[in-house]
């Protein structure tokens, strides 16, 4: 019986479940490579889970059972879509390619300032924070005395907790160093929280707030009065109990008010922002709010930091359709269509299939719909697989000069990051730089009865 080969682009949650799934639900025999274009696997469990989440995080330890127990599932990191491998070679040499590489740019704001320096994607700041080896280690400088926030979900209310951690309560996590001595000596002692609707609309959880209430060096401020709701909001509370139970807590915060704590964290709501504003030398200097429900009301704030979080966009890839709109790769059951023809073979999940929505589990019941959709289709294809074998896909890699990272290789990674962190009595501390990533993985021990080198000590990509 031939073996069915199927690419997975991506190794997020979306792209592992993907990979579990196909393994799980196919009646023949199948072989599932997943791509991902970092040395490491997990997408955004690694490198956007806010790092003093660790129970969160702990579902890599799931999704690590993926690739060292399921026969026929292979991990190959720092691998180019696009350039390393073409979308035309990897539909030529597998059955079906699976797209499941998320969303990794930032909608914009479209206001006039946003490209004043100190102006960053929220996205920007969480890969510089998490250690993300695309991100320059000096990326951002936390001087001066308030950053803003703009958007109400729970990456804003991430970043806002980051700004105002202490570095006793960072070294807990994996972080880099430099990024804990950056926050270390950070001046910001107020971080304003700018929500452009009312407080019913709120998208992050009443628990992601309630931890912030707990962070003891820190005050959080709401004024009441952005808690008086309209018909609009109070209709909202009366459909929906997580709503409900978020603006209780809020009214329980604005009760408490200022505890005379270091650090403050104050909340706007209804608020929307119009303007940057910026010195002779092109760094922000404020920003310009006008009130949502009655735009002749507007005020200005001094801003040293802002950072938009007002959603991710799904990226472009040549030779695929792309819905500039949505961000999206459009599809028809996640089949992947190109006006209304279906692309045979091309199929997509996760975020770049749905846009930026849920939480990790959720891509768990996405990637089943994109499962049985490609299974269907197989079903219903005549003759053997005509894919090319691993073998193969690994001497055109090979001989392209492409050091693929291999799961023996990333547990090499792993090893280093723990042994970086014991040396200073911490867990663990993520390595940033991508060339040392290579050069441990190029270093990393044959695994015992391995029949020919790895991929992994290949010569390092240009």
């Amino acid at each position: 019986m031939s073996v069915t080969r199927i690419a997975v682009i991506g190794s997020g949650p979306s792209g592992a479940y993907t990979a579990q799934l196909l393994t799980e639900e196919s009646e023949s025999p199948v072989e599932v490579d997943v791509f991902d274009k970092l040395p490491t696997p997990f997408g955004l469990v690694r490198y956007g889970v806010a790092p003093d989440h660790p129970r969160v995080k702990s579902i890599t330890t799931s999704f690590a059972e993926v690739f060292e127990e399921t026969p026929g599932v292979r991990f190959l990191g720092n691998v180019h879509i696009g350039t390393d491998l073409t979308i035309e070679e990897l539909r030529a040499r597998y059955d079906a390619v699976v797209f499941a590489h998320g969303a990794p740019l930032d909608r914009r704001l479209g206001i006039p300032g946003e490209d004043l320096g100190g102006v960053n994607a929220v996205r920007e700041f969480v890969s510089w924070y998490q250690g993300h080896p695309d991100q320059a280690v000096d990326a951002f400088v936390l001087d001066g005395r308030r950053a803003v926030v703009i958007g109400v979900g729970n990456v804003a209310l991430d970043a806002a907790r980051m700004l105002v951690r202490t570095p006793e309560a960072l070294r807990l996590t994996d972080i880099p160093e430099h990024v804990v001595e950056s926050f270390a000596g950070s001046t910001i002692d107020e971080v304003v929280v700018i929500g452009r609707r009312g407080p019913a609309y709120a998208k992050f959880t009443n628990k992601e707030f309630i931890e912030l209430l707990e962070v003891e060096s820190t005050d959080v401020i709401i004024d009441p009065a952005d808690l008086e709701l309209d018909a609009e909001q109070q209709a909202v509370l009366a459909a929906d109990p997580a709503a409900r139970r978020l603006v209780a807590t809020f009214q329980k915060a604005a009760e408490r008010g200022s505890l005379g704590r270091d650090k403050t964290i104050r909340f706007l709501f209804d608020r929307t922002p119009a303007e940057f504003l910026g010195d002779a030398d092109g760094a922000v200097t404020g920003i310009r709010l006008v009130q949502t429900s009655d735009p002749t009301v507007s005020e200005t704030l001094e801003v040293d930091l802002a950072l938009r979080s007002v959603g991710y966009l799904g990226k472009p890839l040549d030779g695929l359709p792309f819905d500039e709109r949505t961000g999206t790769i459009p599809h028809l059951d996640s089949r992947v269509v190109d006006g209304d023809e279906v692309v045979e073979g091309v199929y997509v999940a996760g975020w770049v299939k749905r846009g930026p929505n849920g939480v990790v589990g959720t891509n768990r019941k996405c990637a089943l719909e994109t499962v049985t959709s490609l299974l269907a289709d197989l079903g219903e294809r005549d003759g053997a697989s005509t894919a090319a074998s691993a073998d193969e896909v690994d001497d055109l890699l090979r001989s392209r000069g492409v050091q693929v990272v291999d799961w023996n290789a990333w547990r090499a990674i792993e090893d280093a990051e723990i042994a970086t962190g014991a040396a200073v009595d911490r867990e663990r501390i993520k390595l940033h730089v991508r060339e040392d990533m290579l050069q441990v993985a190029a270093d990393a021990p044959e695994p015992l009865g391995s029949p020919e080198p790895e991929l992994a000590g290949a010569s390092a990509h240009a």
